[in-house]
């Protein structure tokens, strides 16, 4: 379990520190490369609903052997050999520093007043249409994909790490990635897409909620609300969110932030109007951005030292 433990703290601080170099190969282009491959040859009607569990199913078994047998294979040739080797899986599987660069792309050019540039940026990283918006928009699209993707890309792959180790963790990935091809609810993919998008929903369901919660504790509260009126507040909006898991990080962040989240969104000329979350005490600007991201790195150390710690003391009883 130290060993363990060890590889998920070293995998988080070279995720932390050198992120996702391009020039590298990473497991998720190959695992996008399968996908892409299978969906050609299964969704096909009338057995696009079985295919897609199927898709799933293979995807997440083929990512979780490998890591298993890359792991094992590590820690037989020498303890220190595995922990490096299972700490380099787990930083690959983290997206700490993938998704503060992406914010960080946004945040330059908005601060700056180049407005075409900061628009053209986060396009980049949300499905929304960009081209219209203003700066409090802009700002609203990347504080709520930096907060749905601190449990998608960083919390949730450290929970399954804890739970199964680098196997469990790409297990989880692969599952994720399936979803982010396939999970669309539209006409080439709604029964295709169906299995892995409910799975995913599954094996995020305890990591969202969790670093929901910690955001909300963790992290400064610019209302100054006692505990016990954030909670309520929480339990009431993230339920309004589409996504049975994202509502609970982007309320957690609204609340603690005093904005509002929510609202008006365009996708390929149609508007889309999701439900409110939040109290606006001050309009959403630039620097919210920067407490996003802070909000992610608050919420991801205290997820570590609480399963880490819990980990060690299962150790020892």
């Amino acid at each position: 379990m130290v060993t363990h433990i060890a590889a998920i703290a070293l995998g988080l601080v070279l995720d932390r520190l050198i992120g996702d170099p391009p020039e590298w190969p990473h497991p998720v282009r190959w695992l996008g490369t399968l996908i892409s491959t299978l969906t050609k040859k299964l969704n096909k009607s009338p057995k696009a609903f079985r295919n897609g569990f199927f898709l799933t199913m293979i995807v997440a078994g083929l990512a979780f052997l490998a890591a298993y047998w890359i792991v094992s294979f590590g820690y037989s040739v020498h303890w220190l050999v595995g922990m490096l080797v299972e700490a380099l899986l787990i930083a690959s599987g983290l997206a700490q520093k993938s998704l503060r660069l992406a914010a960080e792309d946004v945040y330059r050019p908005l601060v700056e007043k180049d407005m075409v540039q900061a628009r053209q940026k986060l396009s980049w990283i949300v499905g929304r249409d960009t081209e219209q918006l203003n700066e409090s928009e802009i700002t609203r699209g990347v504080v709520e994909t930096v907060s749905e993707n601190t449990s998608d890309g960083v919390t949730a792959p450290l929970f399954w790490a804890f739970l199964l180790g680098a196997p469990g963790l790409w297990l989880y990935k692969a599952v994720n990635t399936c979803d982010s091809m396939v999970g669309y609810k539209n006409a080439e993919f709604e029964r295709f897409g169906y299995a892995s998008a409910k799975i995913d929903d599954v094996l995020n369901l305890i990591p969202s909620r969790i670093t929901g919660l910690l955001i909300l504790i963790m992290t400064k509260n610019e209302r100054s609300l006692p505990i016990e009126k954030r909670i309520s507040e929480w339990r009431r909006d993230a339920k309004k969110h589409p996504s049975p898991n994202s509502g609970w990080l982007e309320a957690a962040t609204a609340i603690q932030l005093g904005v509002e989240l929510g609202g008006i969104n365009t996708y390929k000329g149609i508007r889309s109007n999701r439900a409110k979350m939040g109290t606006k005490v001050v309009e959403l600007e630039a620097d919210h951005i920067r407490e996003a991201v802070r909000h992610m790195h608050i919420a991801t150390g205290w997820f570590f030292i609480i399963f880490a710690v819990g980990g060690l003391l299962l150790e020892l009883t």
